[in-house]
């Protein structure tokens, strides 16, 4: 049963937590790299493990909104190639999430985001077409993207730089991700309702609360992808995975 007294939250707490909704609508509407400032809002606003959980409901209703919308953009063959990858790290998650010494997690995690954007970047200066093929690569990725969404909800970085890789155009790029977060999502589900215990009728009654924030969040995250072309959505989210890796230290 989850430990959140939500009659204690703050009028501040509340805040951070209808901004992190709205921006959750942001992101799942198509401005990928925004899952550090909702997760870290979040947990301001409920504490850092409960919020890990409590946000997943929150999550599957922006999932199902994408999944529909951007739904004939999907290609399948990438999904079909991280999932698997995914699925491990997130059961590895589920069994050693609270033994993770957080800090050393934090720091490694942030290193291969960082190393992993400046390749990136420098593929990009090269203009090089050439896009990793390697099983390695898929399955590095999707294991430490598995690992983090369980642990903390931070699998976007690490997809983003999966999804920039391969260099998916703008719409394919949020339309794979869509189904692949609602998959993922859905099977990290059971083990924040019987294992961690971090998902209760209490919360879901919280989140009904949060669901305006963020369909305004959508209907926003929706006009401001069709504004921005292919070059200024890679800058945009290659940016936004910066920053994000960088705030994972002061969580």
């Amino acid at each position: 049963m989850s430990t959140i007294d939500f009659a204690e939250v703050s009028s501040v707490g509340w805040v951070f937590a209808c901004t992190a909704a709205f921006l959750m609508g942001i992101s799942k509407a198509g401005l990928k790299g925004l899952s550090i400032f909702n997760v870290t809002l979040m947990a301001l606003a409920f504490g850092a493990k409960q919020s890990t959980g409590f946000i997943i409901p929150l999550l599957l209703v922006g999932d199902l909104f994408a999944v529909i919308y951007y739904n004939r953009h999907t290609k399948w063959n990438y999904i079909i190639k991280l999932l698997p990858w995914m699925i491990i790290g997130i059961l590895i998650g589920a069994i050693v999430g609270k033994d993770l010494p957080e800090h050393q997690f934090k720091l490694a995690m942030v290193a291969l985001i960082l190393i992993s954007l400046a390749i990136i970047v420098y593929w990009d200066r090269r203009k090089s077409k050439k896009v990793p093929t390697h099983w390695t690569f898929a399955g590095s990725t999707g294991i430490v993207a598995g690992i983090s969404t369980m642990v903390g909800n931070l699998a976007g970085a690490f997809t983003n730089l999966f999804f920039l890789a391969i260099r998916l155009p703008k719409n394919e790029f949020v339309g794979t991700a869509a189904w692949l977060f609602l998959i993922t999502n859905l099977f990290k589900l059971p083990f924040h309702l019987f294992v961690w215990k971090t998902i209760s009728a209490e919360t879901l009654v919280v989140n009904l609360k949060l669901l305006p924030a963020i369909f305004i969040g959508l209907f926003f995250g929706v006009k401001l992808v069709k504004m921005i072309n292919e070059k200024q959505y890679r800058r945009f989210i290659i940016a936004v995975t910066i920053i994000g890796a960088i705030a994972i230290l002061f969580r």
